[in-house]
């Protein structure tokens, strides 16, 4: 029987929204009330139906994560797109195992630790803004990518990447940082991709098509 753990506090709301949300639910909020006193009906209506929209896009559920020895979770919401194994690549040394995972625009976005462990490395490369779904997103699109080092020298990298609608990549860690696994690390707003890549000796614990939740769905097992 597998055992969960809460690694953040509960949510003191019955619908959490993340921080990041705020500006831009308030700005549709203040347009549609602006609509709503120049007698403005359908496009008030309208604003309404965007703002209830944004608020649900910017949900941020909490969740309870498996508490299992070498198991990496999965750092968003989604559907696994692609898994394979790459003989190298510039996010690993070596050969690796690599598991993407797509989300669309009604997937939740906050993204989460995969493993526990310090972070040594992050780097942003501003891309262009193919659909996140593609091949050559990994590559060409805007990304962010995080290296991780775990206990025993294992090394784990996951790389938030921009999609076609996706214009902000959101990361708040930073190099040297501790960090737990499930726990909230950022977010990418509107549509985008996360891309895992896992020691080769893992074993992978998902499969093509599966749906995937940050931070309580198992990705794989590293090697002990």
């Amino acid at each position: 029987m597998n055992e969960y753990a809460r690694v953040e506090p509960s949510g003191r709301v019955a619908f959490p929204v993340a921080r990041a949300g705020y500006p831009i639910i308030g700005a549709a909020a203040f347009i549609t009330a602006v609509f709503a006193l120049l007698s403005l009906t359908l496009p008030a209506l309208l604003g309404v139906a965007a703002t209830l929209f944004i608020c649900y896009f910017f949900r941020d559920p909490d969740r309870v994560i498996p508490d299992l020895a070498g198991a990496v979770v999965s750092p968003a919401d989604g559907k696994v797109i692609k898994i394979e194994k790459v003989q190298g690549s510039r996010f690993y040394d070596g050969p690796s195992l690599k598991i993407s995972i797509f989300m669309s625009i009604f997937n939740v976005h906050v993204n989460r630790i995969p493993y526990e462990g310090t972070v040594t490395k992050i780097s942003y490369y501003p891309g262009k803004f193919f659909s996140a779904n593609l091949d050559k997103a990994s590559k060409d699109n805007e990304h962010n990518a995080i290296y991780l080092e775990a206990e025993e020298g294992r090394k784990i990298c996951f790389v938030q990447i921009a999609g076609l609608v996706a214009r902000r990549i959101i990361c708040n860690i930073q190099e040297n940082d501790r960090v737990h696994r499930g726990r909230r690390f950022g977010m990418i707003c509107f549509g985008s991709r996360l891309d895992v890549y896992l020691p080769p000796a893992s074993k992978i614990k998902v499969e093509l098509g599966d749906r995937v939740l940050a931070g309580a769905s198992v990705l794989g097992e590293l090697p002990s």
